[in-house]
């Protein structure tokens, strides 16, 4: 609570609390109203708290805070992932919201990077308890939201790219052919400068398998093969799709200027491609026999 790195962006005189305030907080962390649970290592070492607050009319505020030992180790998406499943599927709540300030860089890569979204449409009371407070960013995550990153989509496995973060100093992503992929990368391409709202793709391969990640942005991408039609937006670097599987493509730009990446299996070969739906569907049923 006196460490300036972990609570300088956030609303309170945290350093001035006592041994004493911890105490009181602790024993009046569980209420009608007001949620908070610690987030503890293996070896049952404190790392942060995660709380609901104000809890109320089916509505809760999310907040968490984690020690400087604890970011960047996992404890964050833990302890978030934990608090947002109590709130739907025990507390049986319809909404979860928090903000931060715009100045909090760390924070906000943090929500961004989890496909988190600004939201602008948020009940008057929780305003009316942030009144003269500027330059807040709002989150929120409804009843039904699906907040863990999928392990496939279509039956196309999702990926993690390897991520290392440096303090104050972003991250840098990697991921290495036949290690995080299956196949030799022989080409690598990217797509930019496209408007919001512009729908890319519509193809598919005979043979070539790829990698897909947003670097930078949102993109909705929509997956048809046998395994069915399902969608994922990519919005975080680290995540990555890898189509390996005769599947027909469409992919969305949610925001302007958003960067798709591909690193390809092989070199540009128009035979490969498939423009046409329905000889792609022609193609799908005969490859199903």
């Amino acid at each position: 609570m006196h460490d300036e790195s972990v609570v300088g962006k956030l609303r309170g005189n945290f350093a001035s609390k006592t041994i004493e305030d911890c105490k009181s907080f602790i024993a009046s962390s569980i209420s009608e109203t007001n949620i908070h649970l610690a987030i503890a290592s293996d070896t049952d070492e404190y790392m942060g708290t995660v709380s609901l607050k104000n809890i109320k009319d089916g509505n809760a505020e999310f907040a968490i805070t984690v020690r400087k030992e604890a970011m960047s180790k996992g404890y964050s998406w833990f302890g978030m992932e934990a608090i947002i499943d109590k709130a739907f599927n025990e507390l049986n709540l319809d909404s979860v919201y928090w903000c931060v300030s715009r100045e909090n860089e760390r924070a906000i890569r943090f929500y961004d990077k989890h496909n988190f979204h600004e939201v602008i449409d948020i009940p008057e009371e929780l305003l009316e308890r942030y009144k003269g407070i500027d330059n807040l960013k709002w989150y929120s995550v409804l009843k039904g939201d699906e907040i863990k990153v999928p392990e496939n989509v279509a039956g196309c496995k999702v990926i993690h790219i390897k991520t290392i973060p440096t303090v104050d100093a972003g991250e840098l992503s990697f991921f290495e052919a036949t290690h995080e992929v299956s196949f030799e990368i022989k080409r690598i391409y990217y797509i930019s400068k496209v408007p919001e709202g512009v729908r890319r793709g519509f193809h598919a391969h005979k043979e070539l398998k790829q990698l897909l990640f947003c670097p930078y942005g949102r993109i909705q991408l929509i997956l048809e093969n046998k395994n069915g039609r399902e969608e994922i937006e990519l919005s975080d670097p680290s995540i990555g799709v890898v189509i390996d599987q005769c599947t027909w493509r469409e992919m969305l730009w949610l925001q302007k200027d958003s960067v798709l990446c591909v690193a390809a299996s092989d070199f540009y070969k128009p035979d490969d491609y498939i423009r046409n739906y329905d000889e792609f569907k022609k193609i799908e049923r005969k490859n199903d026999k």
